[in-house]
């Protein structure tokens, strides 16, 4: 997480209190009055869908207007994003763009689907998913270290699952610190993959918090290391990827809000206004923390420049790695 955003998510709940009371017509409804349809690229029950949720109920409260989470999964989030690329720019129609289909998307096919910069108006940001790298119970490794001196030994043994394409490049980063050569097995969701995990069908898998803890509180799997800056609450005895030395670990697994092109200023200010405030709700902050997820939201303008610092490195990311969309 930038350092910035860390100063940042001190002072949110006050600013947001702040920005309110001395602007309480930044929470006018939108649209005209119409509801707010959130698009989510994935299933219903998943990490990225309980966290809209959560945050789609304090916005209603916010905006004083029905808001709606719509599941459009699949394609790596390219039929969400796509829906909301097609809708008309007033507001009613907004993406819950994750870095799969924001970035990674973008950065890894031949031939984009849309061009993220010019097909969407950063509304604001959500914050940061809780990612850990699970093995199955079977493998006999007691940490991060035995495990990928395990996997480096034995090139083409292991079978890593990812069900977006960021996870898997997060996994293609940690294996090349040690040249670690596994086969990949995509799956549509975290769900089945952790199952398959737990009896041992899989190796290994970069995953949420959301399914995650319960599998390794119930010894059904075995969490090595976060991605997140600091240890998760969900599981603190895992470690971060900094206290293990591992500084390659570049993937942020974040959210945000989008428009479609051509949403207007103040659609966009109301919209990200609501949602900042929104984000800041004790209630919904709490909820959000026991979904391990760390939520902080910035206006257009930082999230547009936090985007942007994003995408450029994860295409370099990319380029390093001389990775391929296959």
């Amino acid at each position: 997480m930038d350092s910035s955003i860390r100063r940042r998510q001190a002072l949110q709940g006050l600013a947001a209190a702040a920005a309110a009371a001395a602007w309480p017509t930044a929470f006018a409804q939108v649209a005209a009055g119409k509801p707010v349809r959130i698009v989510v690229g994935f299933t219903p029950g998943g990490a990225a869908d309980v966290m809209t949720r959560i945050i789609a109920k304090g916005l209603a409260a916010e905006l004083g207007q029905q808001v709606i989470v719509d599941n459009k999964p699949g394609a790596d989030g390219i039929i969400s994003a796509q829906e909301v690329m097609r809708a008309p720019a007033d507001g009613a129609t907004i993406l819950m763009g994750t870095n799969t289909a924001m970035v990674a998307v973008p950065a890894l096919r031949p031939t984009p689907p849309y061009d993220p910069f010019k097909a969407f108006v950063p509304i604001s940001s959500a914050g940061e998913f809780s990612m850990f790298l699970a093995i199955a119970p079977t493998i006999p490794a007691k940490d991060l270290a035995e495990f990928l001196d395990l996997v480096a030994a034995n090139p083409g043994k292991y079978t890593s699952a990812s069900s977006n394409s960021a996870a898997e490049l997060a996994m293609l980063q940690l294996l090349s610190t040690r040249g670690a050569k596994v086969v990949n097995a995509r799956y549509k969701g975290d769900a089945q993959a952790l199952t398959d995990l737990a009896s041992g069908q899989i190796s290994m898998i970069f995953s949420t918090g959301t399914l995650m803890p319960t599998f390794v509180k119930e010894g059904k799997a075995r969490a090595l290391v976060t991605l997140l800056p600091k240890r998760s609450p969900l599981l603190p005895d895992v470690p971060t990827a900094a206290e293990l030395g591992i500084g390659k670990l570049t993937i942020t697994p974040w959210a945000g809000f989008f428009g479609p092109a051509g949403l207007p200023a103040d659609a966009t200010e109301k919209l990200s206004a609501g949602l900042r405030a929104a984000l800041a709700r004790p209630e919904v902050r709490d909820q959000l923390v026991a979904q391990g997820f760390a939520s902080y939201g910035m206006t257009p303008h930082e999230f547009a420049a936090f985007f942007r610092r994003q995408y450029d490195g994860f295409v370099a990311t990319v380029r390093e790695n001389n990775v391929k969309f296959d």
